[in-house]
């Protein structure tokens, strides 16, 4: 079945899997509706991760396109510019300015991956962290 027929999106459609099987292996001191709990916290966390990849490589690309846009208009001024220099002092110029941008821009594009990269380490992080709580509060339940 797909998410038309259920209502259903995937995470909740695994989630009813999940506690249907579950259900079936009924085991005495363990909290059922805690596991699921749990197991459905990390499927969030997997998908807020995902997200979150996702829109940096997104932002990632349209900085990128960003970039190749204003290069583009920038040469194409330069070169309007340069008609009335020299051809070798224009060349040294233009190839000055386009390696001064070059960096600025690798700069650039390497925080918004590392930003972004970083942003959906966190999510995860932050769930085994709530996870090992989790198993803290079960063992200290036991005692």
């Amino acid at each position: 079945m797909n998410q038309a027929e259920t209502g259903k999106t995937a995470p909740q459609q695994l989630m009813s899997e999940f506690t249907k099987l579950f259900e079936q292996f009924k085991l005495p001191g363990i909290d059922l509706n805690a596991v699921l709990e749990s197991r459905r916290k990390d499927i969030d966390a997997l998908a807020a991760a995902n997200r979150t990849a996702l829109e940096g490589a997104q932002s990632l690309a349209q900085k990128q396109l960003d970039v190749l846009r204003t290069t583009i208009d920038e040469v194409q001024s330069m070169l309007k510019q340069s008609k009335d220099v020299p051809a070798p002092a224009a060349a040294r110029e233009l190839v000055s300015q386009a390696v001064q941008r070059a960096f600025t821009n690798m700069r650039e594009l390497a925080d918004v991956a590392y930003r972004s990269q970083s942003e959906a380490v966190a999510v995860v992080s932050r769930r085994v962290q709530e996870n090992i709580e989790e198993l803290k509060t079960l063992v200290h339940a036991k005692k």
